[in-house]
């Protein structure tokens, strides 16, 4: 229904109406008491050869959604029910904010890529942790891993971010199998500022302190996540910082800011005006920064690559370049409601083409 969808209908409607309509859809089959089970059943990984653990955690399969699609928590089990082995809901900050003015998503589709100036638009942490504390009271077939991404509310000064993203660590921290702290988002201003370690080192001791307190039971695991634009130098600093505070990863990468090598004419992207570029033009640089990070990280931290991923081809060279686990999002709004699980089955076949059983034995084979 939402291949038929973007075909004939959404690629003519506006990129955000289209989202909504289509996460509509998404929640309408894979939520639906009756149907959702056997929606997960045909599609949730069940290869024993994409079956994972990583940050102490049992994944069907090492792709996850990516931050950005389930922004309030309002589809987890229709979206794992696909086949994401991990939903990332957020970015969720500890106020409500509406995001910027609309327009501010639209499509690139010789590009296969989205520009996109949201401005972390979203309910706030104290709207969305009672949907997901309803979640964790529930066990149902697909439930996915998930993830929470938090970031700084716009109204917050840089100041005072710390405190902020604290206070969405307590709201959310206690239902979240993991935690990613956003520092990335070109689109709220300042944020990337404090992805320099000297700010982001106080944030990040203040989240961790803040997750221990909710969840003394267990360790909930904490990563960053970075922007693709990074210099070499920020990253390797980035990465330092995380061997030194003992994260548990770091995510990589958040959209871009350059415009190079499009095919969509420059005249055309320049009226679209400003925003972060995510998809296939990333697909580069995202595979490069994994390598760089796995050659500077700790062997037990963990990288989950995002950025330009359309296919199980792509999956795997981010697996093999030293990346456990793997995110999307442009290449499922453009892939459609069976790619997830179309990419973890290809995903398999080419596991077991290079023999092996499971796939960390290929995480960072290819790795510097």
């Amino acid at each position: 229904m939402y291949d038929a969808l973007m075909r004939t209908v959404l690629r003519h409607v506006p990129s955000e109406p289209a989202h909504r309509a289509g996460f509509a859809v998404v929640r309408a089959v894979g939520g639906a008491p009756a149907v959702g089970p056997r929606v997960a059943e045909a599609l949730v990984p069940s290869d024993p050869v994409l079956r994972t653990r990583v940050l102490g955690l049992d994944f069907a399969g090492p792709l996850g959604l990516a931050a950005g699609f389930d922004k309030d928590a309002r589809g987890v089990l229709a979206l794992g029910r696909l086949g994401f082995g991990a939903v990332e809901i957020g970015t969720v900050t500890g106020r409500p904010q509406p995001g910027n003015p609309k327009p501010r998503l639209f499509r690139l589709v010789e590009d296969r890529a989205l520009l996109n100036r949201l401005g972390f638009n979203n309910a706030g942490a104290a709207a969305v942790a009672p949907r997901l504390s309803a979640l964790r009271a529930r066990s149902l077939p697909g439930m996915p891993v998930l993830g929470v991404n938090i970031g700084k509310s716009k109204a917050v000064p840089a100041d005072d971010a710390a405190a902020d993203y604290r206070a969405s660590a307590a709201a959310l921290g206690g239902y979240a199998d993991y935690v990613v702290v956003n520092v990335s988002s070109p689109n709220t201003p300042g944020l990337r500022d404090l992805q320099q370690v000297d700010a982001l080192e106080p944030l990040l001791v203040a989240v961790r302190e803040e997750l221990d307190r909710v969840s003394a039971d267990r360790r909930v695991p904490l990563l960053v996540k970075i922007t693709v634009d990074l210099s070499d130098d920020d990253i390797d600093a980035v990465a330092d910082l995380a061997v030194r505070l003992q994260l548990d990863g770091v995510v990589a990468t958040n959209t871009t800011l350059a415009r190079d090598g499009l095919r969509t004419p420059a005249d055309e992207v320049a009226a679209l005006g400003a925003g972060g570029l995510s998809g296939r033009p990333l697909a580069q640089r995202a595979l490069a920064v994994v390598g760089r990070l796995r050659a500077r990280l700790a062997e037990d931290q963990t990288i989950i690559s995002v950025g330009g991923i359309e296919d199980a081809l792509d999956a795997y060279q981010r697996i093999r370049a030293g990346a456990a686990l793997v995110q999307a999002y442009t290449g499922f709004v453009y892939g459609g409601l069976l790619w997830p699980s179309r990419l973890h089955r290809d995903l398999a076949a080419l596991l077991r083409r290079d023999r092996f059983t499971d796939i960390s034995q290929a995480v960072g084979i290819d790795a510097p």
